[in-house]
Parts: C-alpha cells; sequence; structure tokens
C-alpha cells in the first residue's frame, strides 16, 4: 500500500519549518491540511508559508478558495487525493501538513457523504435566528440531541448544517457518520509535533505579536472589503470565524480596543492549541516528537526521517 506521510500538531508548535525541511530531506511536496490557509488573500493571520518558503517547496491546498465563499471537508478530501496521486505519479512521498484535526481524521478514517447545501433552506434557518436568538440551538437539541451535545451554542454554521442534514434527509448528522463513510485507501504514517505548554503558550503570544507589526489589521480590513463587495448571502461565513480575523473585525466596527482584541486572539489562540491537543490524543498510532526548547527545524527534520525510516522502510534521500 502507498504511503502517506502526516505532520500534526497544534498551531503555533512549529510544523511549517520542520515540514519544509522535511520536504526537503524526501524531495517531495507538501499538502496543506489547515481550513484557514485555503483561503486567499488571509497570509498573515493564518501563518502561511511565506512566498519564499513556497518558491523553495511546492505546497498544495493554500490560496483555492475566496473568503467569500464556502468550502467543504468533502471538497477538500476530494481536490487532496487527486493531488495525493499526481504526487504518487512522481515516484514521490506525499507530506501532509496541518492541525485542523476533521480534514486529517476525514483522510485518515473517512466522511460522511451528507445532502448538498440548500441555501434557500439556509436563509430561512438564518431568518428563524434573526427573530430569536438561540431558536436554532434550541431546535437542534429537539431534533439532534447528539450533535447538540458536541456543538458550541455560538457555532452558528454547525448548528444550521445539522438542522439542515435533517430537514431534508430525516436523518440526523450522527446517522449519516454511522452509515456513509469513506477514507483514503493509504498508509499514513502519523508524526506528531508537541511543546511543553508554557513554551507554547509563549511562542504563540510572540507570534500573534509579530501579526499585528506585519500588517494584520490591514490585512483584515482589506477581507472584509472584498467579502462586503461579493458576498451574495448574508449566512455566517467560515473565513469570518478564522482567529484573529473576527477580533480584529471587531476592533475596525469599534466593538472594542486594539488592545482588547490583541488580547482576545492570544486567549483563543490558546484555547484552540488545547483543543488540537485534545483531538489528537484521540487519534491513534501517532508517532509524537516533543520539541520543547527545539528550535532548530532542520535537526528535527533530520529525526523525523530517522524515525519514518526505522518504522516504516521508508526510503530517505540521503545526499541533500
Amino acid at each position: 500500500m502507498e504511503k502517506v506521510i502526516i505532520i500534526l500538531g497544534p498551531t503555533g508548535v512549529g510544523k511549517t519549518e520542520v515540514s519544509i525541511n522535511l520536504a526537503r530531506l524526501l524531495r517531495t511536496e507538501i499538502i496543506s491540511s489547515d481550513s484557514m490557509q485555503i483561503y486567499r488573500y488571509m497570509d498573515i493571520g493564518t501563518a502561511k508559508p511565506s512566498r519564499e518558503q513556497r518558491c523553495e517547496v511546492v505546497h498544495h491546498m493554500i490560496d483555492i478558495v475566496n473568503p467569500w465563499e464556502y468550502y467543504s471537508t468533502g471538497q477538500y478530501i476530494e481536490q487532496a487525493s487527486k493531488i495525493i496521486e499526481k504526487i504518487f505519479k512522481k515516484n514521490k512521498i506525499p507530506l501532509v501538513v496541518g492541525g485542523t484535526g476533521l480534514y486529517l481524521r476525514a483522510m485518515t478514517e473517512g466522511i460522511f457523504e451528507g445532502p448538498d447545501a440548500d441555501w434557500s433552506l439556509r436563509k430561512k434557518l438564518v431568518d428563524e435566528e434573526k427573530k430569536k436568538p438561540g431558536t436554532l440551538y434550541e431546535l437542534l437539541k429537539e431534533f439532534d440531541p447528539a450533535s447538540a451535545e458536541k456543538i458550541n451554542q455560538a457555532d452558528l454554521r454547525r448548528i444550521i448544517r445539522s438542522l439542515e442534514v435533517f430537514f431534508k434527509e430525516k436523518k440526523t448528522i450522527t446517522e449519516f457518520k454511522k452509515n456513509f463513510t469513506r477514507s483514503l485507501p493509504y498508509e499514513f504514517i502519523k508524526i506528531g509535533l508537541t511543546r511543553d505548554r508554557k513554551e507554547l503558550y509563549r511562542m504563540i503570544e510572540d507570534r500573534v505579536d509579530r501579526m499585528i507589526d506585519s500588517g494584520l489589521i490591514e490585512e483584515v480590513r482589506n477581507v472584509l472589503n472584498l467579502i462586503k463587495q461579493n458576498a451574495t448571502t448574508d449566512l455566517p461565513l467560515p473565513a469570518l470565524q478564522a482567529i484573529g480575523y473576527k477580533e480584529i473585525g471587531g476592533y475596525l466596527a469599534d466593538f472594542y480596543s486594539l488592545d482588547e482584541a490583541i488580547r482576545l486572539i492570544k486567549k483563543r489562540t490558546k484555547t484552540y492549541a488545547k483543543r488540537q491537543f485534545t483531538w489528537f490524543r484521540k487519534e491513534k498510532d501517532i508517532v509524537w516528537f516533543d520539541v520543547t526548547e527545539s528550535y532548530d527545524a532542520w535537526m528535527i527534520a533530520q529525526k523525523i526521517c530517522t524515525c519514518i525510516r526505522d518504522i516504516q522502510s521508508v526510503e530517505i534521500i540521503e545526499n541533500h
């Protein structure tokens, strides 16, 4: 069975630098599995690899969707699988890199094939929510209590999707997941990067400060203007739920100060990293590398290469 290498871990842990060096060692290409790096114009806040890095190593699944468009996990899997096959034809080992657990789980374990989006139904649901906030979550608790337990009451996008599936098919998402799944037919070598929490949180705070200094505020302003000009629906847009964009958007709308926006970005990024740790702990067969106090991405990549070679006999290019 053909092999695919996955580099995963929480946001800010150092996946980008390590994966680029690993790709150099393997002489291969990277497939991003980051659900926010798919959006064009959103570069700083999603910590995309730089133009120089993307020239050095080919990256896929970055800048493929506009921020006013919707993009599903099913679409991601469909496109990513085609890219994987193209990389195989070049006699290379695909390197999947990212922290979006849903994308990775769909790739390795399967994804339910729910009904297509029904924009008319979604609009009706949004209108009901506007009339009486909280209505949709109460409906979800009534029709699909299992999903309601897993979805935050403020996550309107997921609530609407769950209700949409139920109203269209008279089945819950939970039922779909039990009966309609598929996974990609490869052997996945999963490598996880982890750090001491205090060190990771400090790195996250430093990265947020660099994002602000690099022009995040102007980037968010530009994205909001593009969405205003191009969006054809007032439904919640996934792009605007991205950490950093939501908070800076609040600042630009005068909901709170810039200092408060920055504080919220740091807090929510740390919370997101904690959720990622929890998610990945449930995954099977991950070989973890603790990179606490390790900042030499090339050295870490070399250690990962040695590990991969030892456990799976993957051919590593030595002459680099």
